[in-house]
């Protein structure tokens, strides 16, 4: 397992991976927006947003950091960027009910933003605020995702 940090942005990931890459010197870097991801034609994302990281990590030598950008017609569930609240700490797993039980012992006290669940970019995905204000990302299959994603824009 790896506890990673985790950093929203608000609408300048890409400017944000670009400045760490160089200042951490980087030796890998994916990246996937938005817009890289089918959508769905009920509820289309605004041009804007496409363009917006979705996921993204950035390996370095002692650390990896992951970052993405907060969306404007997801603030009604993720709360406004404010500086200060866009550090999360995220709990990559695989294992599905160890993760399951960080959640819910986690969650006791605090407020579940999302529940664990099945959604297109994990087979298990959730978060939520614990009790000392902490917001916490808790994904199955971070890596595989960006590897798939990211592959496919590469060919």
């Amino acid at each position: 397992m790896a506890a990673i940090v985790y950093l929203n942005f608000d609408g300048n990931a890409k400017q944000a991976i670009d400045f760490y890459t160089q200042a951490l010197t980087a030796t890998a870097v994916k990246s996937v927006t938005f817009g890289d991801m089918p959508q769905n034609p009920e509820y289309p994302l605004p041009e804007n947003e496409q363009s917006m990281i979705m996921e993204s990590s950035l390996q370095f030598e002692g650390g990896k950091l992951m970052m993405s950008d907060v969306l404007p017609s997801m603030k009604s569930v993720t709360g406004e960027w404010v500086q200060g609240n866009n550090m999360l700490v995220t709990l990559v797993l695989e294992d599905k009910a160890q993760l399951q039980r960080y959640f819910d012992r986690l969650s006791e006290g605090g407020i579940v933003t999302m529940p664990l669940s099945e959604v297109p970019w994990s087979s298990c995905f959730g978060m939520l605020i614990d009790r000392f204000g902490i917001h916490w990302k808790f994904n199955r299959d971070a890596d595989t995702f960006l590897d798939r994603v990211y592959a496919q824009k590469q060919s």
